[in-house]
């Protein structure tokens, strides 16, 4: 018996189960594609498994709706793989551990992968389905869409007959998402030279931090691991000398950092000053808060006196100068549309690497000239520390389509089922949907999903209720989609 195996709707939640057994975080996608495919295979569906391992499953429509156009079930694979700072789950080889607590599901320790997993289940549930009313179905599943929809952008758009798209990659029930800001993800890579260092050995730890997606969460100012702990390197520059050993944290580029980790040598008489000051840092910190990270922890530990390898003074000033004032977080919110971001900056992953230190971000807008704005901000930064920028992907703005005949469908659904109106809403997040219309325009594309919280974190969580509520609203889109 699985864990999940009472659970309503049963045929959504025994999928859902089976895919937390399939390591699939990004970059990873071999045993999850080949998971899709062999699901194809043990149901007799005709299916594609493209290069990069996207895979599209057809399914005929059912009785009364044979000749109806194919409807389009979309969602990535891939999983942000985040876990607590204690854990040593292997998300390369293990199964997730699920548990139910009351009306959620997560997993031990680690991100419970219901973004995007709720929409493999819900998509094999209408295939796998012998007794649901439904037009032709393809069933669409990229890779790595964590990390740039890079799966999205390699697929062949003409293996597709249907126009309507139902994205099922939304995190509330409700909410109908109808365009969505565009990216670049980069690295900028600080070079840094090493010499050898005699003093005491301090570890600072940055931990507690609620995180978050930066694409939902951005706006609710929650706190960056990585800017804090250079506003904290840059005060104690100020009154003393030291040199960083190393500097490391962040889970990806669409995670607002909850945890850093920074390694000094400083000299011995020193030390405990400088652990006091942190402490001071501490206090200051959380009463900028006012409760916001009621978790949050920074502490300074001193270790062993002796020589280590460290980097030099100018590659300590250079990097703590560049993650200290380089921009972050919110830039500017939209002028026409109320409450919501218009651009932002993510500072995402901190890695001290060999001979460099790596700065993994995600930059969105909805505008392209405020996407080539920070990345010029970007630039200038980089030349006063001398760093450079290493592109890894971009996606483009998804716009609002005025003349849509999918969103009015849904809002009527919506409201034959519940007596109310869903929310439509152009996002900050990313969503395959820019992709997708660049590809054909003549797509009608529309985002919706159950209710998750935690995204991005290890306190993610899956609303049970809410993905049975989403799941009859799925079917009952279906049933008018002749």
């Amino acid at each position: 018996m699985g864990v999940l195996s009472n659970i309503e709707p049963k045929e959504v939640f025994k999928h859902f189960e089976a895919l937390s057994m399939v390591p699939r975080r990004s970059f990873r996608n071999e045993k999850i594609s080949a998971f899709c495919v062999q699901f194809a295979k043990d149901h007799g569906l005709d299916y594609v498994q493209d290069d990069m391992g996207n895979v599209i499953i057809y399914k005929p429509g059912t009785e009364g709706y044979e000749n109806s156009e194919p409807v389009i079930l979309q969602g990535h694979m891939d999983m942000v793989a985040a876990k607590t700072t204690e854990s040593d789950h292997d998300f390369d080889s293990e199964p997730l551990d699920l548990f139910v607590d009351g009306d959620y599901i997560g997993a031990r320790d680690t991100t419970l992968g219901a973004d995007d997993g709720f929409a493999l289940a819900y998509a094999m549930a209408i295939l796998e389905s012998d007794d649901i009313p439904h037009p032709p179905i393809e069933a669409v599943f990229t890779v790595d869409e964590e990390v740039g929809m890079m799966g999205a952008a390699g697929l062949d758009a003409s293996l597709l007959k249907g126009r309507k798209i139902l994205n099922l990659d939304g995190e509330d029930e409700g909410l109908l998402t109808v365009g969505c800001a565009g990216a670049d993800i980069f690295d900028v890579v600080i070079p840094v030279k090493m010499a050898e260092k005699e003093g005491t050995k301090l570890t600072i730890k940055i931990r507690g931090y609620q995180g978050g997606h930066s694409g939902n969460e951005i706006q609710n100012q929650h706190g960056n691991a990585h800017k804090d702990m250079a506003r904290i390197l840059y005060a104690l520059s100020r009154d003393y000398s030291f040199s960083l050993a190393s500097i490391e944290g962040g889970s990806g580029a669409n995670v607002i950092a909850k945890f850093c980790t920074a390694e000094l040598i400083a000299d011995p008489a020193k030390a405990a000053d400088i652990a006091s000051a942190v402490a001071e840092l501490e206090g200051v910190l959380e009463a900028e808060y006012s409760g916001q990270e009621p978790d949050m922890s920074i502490t300074c530990e001193c270790g062993e006196t002796g020589k280590y390898a460290a980097f030099d003074d100018d590659s300590t000033t250079r990097v703590i100068r560049y993650l200290y004032g380089a921009p972050d977080g919110v830039q500017a919110m939209e002028r026409t549309v109320e409450d919501a971001v218009e651009t932002s900056l993510n500072t995402g992953v901190v890695a001290t690497e060999d001979g460099c230190v790596k700065v993994s971000y995600q930059n969105r807008s909805s505008r392209a000239t405020k996407l080539e704005e920070m990345m010029n901000r970007i630039r200038m930064w980089c030349e006063i520390v001398g760093a450079h920028i290493e592109m890894v992907g971009s996606f483009s703005a998804w716009a609002y389509n005025p003349v849509s005949k999918l969103r009015p469908l849904m809002i009527d659904v919506y409201k034959k089922l519940y007596g109310t109106e869903p929310e439509c809403k152009v996002m900050h997040c990313g969503l395959e949907g820019g992709i997708f219309e660049e590809k054909n325009p003549d797509f009608d594309i529309v985002t919706f999903g159950p209710n998750l919280r935690g995204v991005h974190t290890p306190d993610e969580r899956l609303d049970i209720p809410s993905t049975q509520r989403t799941w009859e609203y799925l079917k009952a889109i279906l049933a008018e989609c002749r």
